[in-house]
Order: structure tokens, then sequence, then C-alpha cells
């Protein structure tokens, strides 16, 4: 195999390199979550209204790099186990405005173990995993620094 071909190598693709540490990340995650009753997306979102609330379902599209037709879905199943709600924004009618419920901002509460209980799975420290986010940035399109 000549060095031309092994660009094409699978192993040596920065594509699967992510797209296989993102699986691997979402599963690390999964049994992390689930005494809080979130899936690793259910989460991102309460992450979102956490940081800043309200949101209108763009702003959380926007915020979590998602379409709001992905993000839809996720907003109504977080509304039924009654951790957001959804009212008409006083500003715009037009618009929802989503937040966390009182239940919703409990959950935040439980949720602070989450960052540790995920570096002592991975066996990195908040350091580590930072400088990892922070060199796969130019790979999420910008959402950093923003």
């Amino acid at each position: 195999m000549d060095d031309r071909d092994e660009l094409l190598a699978l192993d040596n693709q920065v594509c699967f390199a992510i797209v296989t540490a993102a699986r691997n990340v979402v599963s690390i995650y999964r049994p992390i979550l689930e005494p809080l009753g979130l899936t690793h997306p259910q989460y991102l979102v309460m992450l979102a209204l956490w940081e800043s609330e309200p949101r209108t379902l763009g702003e959380l599209a926007d915020a979590l790099a998602l379409e709001p037709a992905t993000v839809s879905p996720l907003v109504k199943r977080l509304e039924k186990q009654g951790l957001l709600q959804r009212a008409r924004a006083s500003e715009d009618e037009r618009a929802l405005a989503i937040r966390a419920t009182p239940e919703g901002r409990a959950l935040r509460e439980r949720a602070l173990d989450v960052p540790g209980q995920v570096m002592a799975a991975v066996g990195a420290d908040a350091e580590r995993l930072g400088l990892l986010r922070d060199a796969l940035a130019p790979f999420a399109g910008g959402r950093r620094g923003r």
C-alpha cells in the first residue's frame, strides 16, 4: 500500500474516529443519566435551559447545533415528564418560551454529579477533557466560543 492508499484506510479517517468516539461517549453517559430519567439528547436540552432560560425552540436548536424539528420532540417528551414547560412568550405571542419547571430546576442539583461520573468512567480529569473538547471545536461548526 502506498501513502495515497494509506490515506483511505478506515483507521486513518478523522470522521470515523469522531463518529466512533461520539457513539462511545453516549454509551458512557447512558447509565449515568438513567437514574435522572434522561436520555443524552434530553440531558443536552436541560443543560441548555439551565444555562439560560427562557428560550424559544429556535434558540434551543441553535444552542444545541440541531434543527428545530429534531429538538421539538425532545421538548415535548421533557414537558410530559414535567421537567419543562412551554408558554406563549410575553414579548411575542407567536413564540413559545421554554423554561425548566421547579422539578426540572431541582434535577439540576442531581445532575451536578454527572461530569465527575463521566470523568471517572473515562479516566480523565476536567483539564484533559477540556483539551479534547477544545481540539474538537473546529469540527463542531464554531459552537465553542459563542
